[in-house]
């Protein structure tokens, strides 16, 4: 558990666990302090895994300029320079996926094999999400929209037949949302998300990389992920039964991943 001084901010992470080393960057929000969270998933008992708060989240400085997709790509870079490591597999999910691709544009030589799970490239091409506009909407109906966009399944009449269960959905977001420490840095983070594009870019990636999405995501929706695998040179597209959140509604999803990753390890 660190803070060091990279890419000119006070940058915070965290390293455990036993393996070959795997650079894990997060999504939206993602705070280490709330758990659990990566590193108790499965890719935290196989891996030397390498975790860090993004620039104005967790313990990581809030610089209070505008953020750009290349300072959270060289935020990466500089952590790597740091742990003196010159190339390392990634995994990206959501808001981290984009990272992960400006990241690999820029650096390709520090990407071994990459997992970009439930992500877009941005552009015209596979247009993100635009979850800034949710940030108009009151708390209630932030939550409903965000939690509907997250799995197309909880349509209304989906509320309707399982009350309980939503009442639980809609605590549980909303007492996320209480916890998020700096909403100044999270709002920061998604006004940068409105700029990523790496579309056009995409096919001078010419590591092996997993795309990884949930089939009821409409955040990062199946036509997204396909419109990344169209555009990579080397890439394969896996579906899994969930929605934005398929890591953990899907109990295969993790598994195939991890065996993916080692196996590519083993090439």
């Amino acid at each position: 558990m660190t803070l060091i001084k990279a890419n000119g901010i006070d940058l915070y992470f965290e390293r455990k666990g036993e393996g070959e080393p795997l650079l894990f960057i997060s999504g939206s929000g993602a705070d280490l302090r709330n758990k659990p969270n990566q590193f108790d998933a499965p890719v935290g008992a196989n891996f030397d895994l390498i975790c860090y708060d993004q620039r104005g989240l967790g313990q990581t400085e809030t610089p209070s300029h505008d953020y750009t997709m290349a300072e959270y790509a060289d935020d990466a870079a500089a952590l790597l320079d740091h742990l003196q490591i010159d190339q390392i597999p990634v995994m990206g999910v959501s808001f981290g996926g984009m990272v992960a691709q400006e990241f690999a544009l820029r650096h390709p030589s520090r990407v071994k094999h990459m997992v970009l799970a439930c992500t877009s490239s941005g552009g015209v091409g596979n247009p993100s999400y635009p979850l800034h506009e949710l940030e108009l909407l009151k708390e209630n109906a932030r939550a409903k929209k965000h939690l509907q966009i997250s799995d197309n399944r909880r349509d209304d009449a989906w509320i309707n037949e399982n009350p309980a269960r939503w009442d639980t959905l809609m605590g549980l977001t909303l007492a996320a949302r209480a916890a998020q420490r700096d909403p100044v840095g999270a709002l920061k983070q998604l006004q940068a998300r409105i700029g990523h594009d790496t579309f056009s870019r995409l096919p001078e990636l010419k590591m092996p990389i997993l795309l990884a999405g949930g089939r009821y995501d409409d955040i990062a929706p199946v036509a997204n992920m396909q419109a990344l695998d169209a555009q990579l040179a080397n890439s394969e597209l896996r579906l899994f039964d969930g929605g934005h959140l398929f890591l953990v509604q899907d109990k295969q999803a993790y598994p195939e991943i991890v065996s993916w990753l080692q196996q590519q390890s083993a090439m």
